[in-house]
């Protein structure tokens, strides 16, 4: 499903949000893609019932194309695998806005632009086939010319849908890489009006030069007046004597 507004990746809308089925039969990638699968079924149904016919010298039924078989199997191949891959799309369009992982959905549109690129080209080398043999045959009695001329016209314009298949899935695959490509951090721009400044820029450090202290000896023939420790300063006192009562 195409989005146009809000956050979606690769052309469809994030997981988590409901199916509008009116909404995905009108986006133009999904009436393209009926419109292929329709294309696809004409040729090779024309072909499978119409497609042979018995010639007046010969029992065995040959291809309306200049009694080319391998005109007749080249379209019938290329528009029956058509037909199951437009079927295999749409489902894989409804079943997208429900992955709810970027790269599943990546995979699911390279696959879409891959097949629908390799289909174009497909489309036109089975119409340049067709008319080819068809210019070549002379002897048209007994061959049902409608359903040459439809095989044909509906080659030219698978090549049309299937081309704007490819330009769809191209163009998904270039919105989804930007949307999902992560963001890059950038610092924010310095605000000049706060009361802090926008980054700490610390101040020059200037270390103080180790000086040693140099110190002097004692000398030895200077007497000690330092006095011992717990040295006890009362003078002694005369014998107890109780008080009188």
């Amino acid at each position: 499903m195409e989005e146009t507004g809000g956050a979606s990746a690769y052309g469809a809308s994030l997981a988590g949000g409901g199916f509008d089925f009116s909404k995905f039969i009108r986006q133009p990638q999904t009436i393209v893609r009926l419109l292929s699968w329709i294309f696809a079924l004409v040729v090779f149904a024309s072909i499978t019932t119409e497609g042979y016919i018995n010639p007046p010298h010969s029992s065995e039924a040959k291809c309306i194309f200049n009694q080319n078989d391998s005109a007749c199997h080249y379209a019938v191949g290329i528009g029956v695998i058509a037909f199951l891959a437009c079927v295999s799309f749409l489902v894989l369009d409804v079943y997208l806005p429900f992955m709810s992982n970027a790269q599943e959905r990546k995979y699911a549109v390279m696959a879409d632009l891959g097949f629908s690129g390799a289909w174009t080209f497909l489309w036109f080398v089975c119409f340049c086939l067709l008319a080819s043999q068809w210019g070549r045959t002379h002897d048209t009695r007994g061959i049902p010319k409608d359903a040459a001329r439809a095989t044909v016209a509906f080659s030219f314009f698978s090549i049309a849908t299937w081309g704007i298949l490819t330009y769809f899935a191209l163009a998904r695959f270039r919105r989804g890489v930007n949307e999902v490509t992560i963001p890059t951090y950038t610092e924010p721009p310095p605000d000049h009006h706060t009361p802090y400044p926008p980054t700490y820029a610390p101040t020059s450090y200037n270390p103080t030069p180790y000086t040693p202290t140099t110190y002097t000896a004692y000398p030895s023939n200077v007497p000690d007046m330092q006095q011992p420790p717990f040295t006890s300063n009362l003078q002694p006192q005369g014998e107890y004597q109780p008080p009188n009562y």
